[in-house]
């Protein structure tokens, strides 16, 4: 094939070549911000297309243990109660155990059934879409694409299930963190919300002050200011989905954690051991 690059185009290569690894093509692109030819949110993502390009399923799946699944032998009300408290909007629905997912549940599909109670469960699942960790992130998007299917399982290289991953996990690689509504109302200060079980949804980033003054603590807020931030340094780590954290008798369970932070906590008080009852007397 002849080369239809002028001569001036050429020596200009060869007297300053382009990047040969992805290393050097990311800092090409700091470079370019530098000099204001791009802007710093195009270097984003930009970088994050570059990098997402040598990563896997398996990269930014939900592990198993932290899945939110509904069971098919759930009673209606107990599953609309687990759906309104973890605020999916889909979730794999298993039958005898967590490995055995037959189907993936849209929430506002879960509706007809308030309509019509005589309807199976079952006919309202859609099919899951199982894929290998080692599945590349480009491919599953474009899988993601092709099929419009927003959610998919990962399963290890036994055939069990590994995570889940969603068009979400991949498109945060990209643009960064996608908020959603909850996030929406919790940035207009509003980040307390009362469950009809008696507990309550907290935003991770709610002030401690705010929280104070709801539960009635005494919270210190010099060093922190963020009910988040106080919990991750008493626990010693940021805890992960399903782990729970005490805190002057209230609970605090994680609900979603994104970026390395405690986004959403269920909090319950909690229950006061009975009082031992006196020895009856010799």
């Amino acid at each position: 094939m002849q080369d239809r690059r002028t001569l001036f185009e050429r020596l200009v290569e060869f007297i300053s070549p382009g990047p040969d690894s992805t290393d050097e093509l990311i800092e090409a692109l700091a470079d370019a911000e530098q000099r204001a030819l791009i802007e710093p949110q195009s270097r984003v993502m930009l970088e994050g297309v570059i990098r997402m390009a040598d990563m896997v399923a398996g990269d930014v799946m939900v592990a198993a243990p932290r899945m939110d699944v509904l069971d098919i032998a759930q009673a209606y009300p107990a599953l609309l109660e687990q759906v309104i408290d973890t605020g999916h909007s889909r979730f794999p629905v298993i039958e005898g155990g967590r490995d055995n997912i037959v189907g993936i549940l849209l929430a506002k599909d879960l509706l007809k059934r308030q309509v019509d109670p005589t309807l199976d469960l079952r006919t309202l699942l859609r099919p899951a879409v199982f894929v290998p960790e080692s599945k590349s992130l480009n491919e599953l998007l474009a899988d993601f694409r092709s099929n419009r299917n927003h959610m998919a399982i990962v399963i290890d290289e036994f055939g069990n299930t590994a995570g889940l991953v969603t068009i979400e996990d991949i498109l945060e690689e990209i643009v960064g963190e996608i908020e959603d509504e909850f996030d929406e109302v919790a940035q207009a200060q509003h980040s307390v919300y009362p469950l009809a079980d008696g507990s309550y949804r907290v935003a991770g980033g709610a002030d401690i002050a705010d929280i104070n003054h709801t539960f009635s603590l005494q919270l210190p807020q010099d060093e922190f200011d963020t009910i988040g931030g106080l919990l991750a340094h008493r626990h010693g780590h940021v805890p992960r989905r399903g782990e729970r954290v005490l805190c002057e008798g209230w609970s605090f369970t994680v609900l979603l954690t994104r970026g390395g932070a405690v986004r959403w906590f269920k909090v319950q008080r909690v229950a006061s051991p009975a009082s031992p009852e006196p020895a009856a007397a010799p």
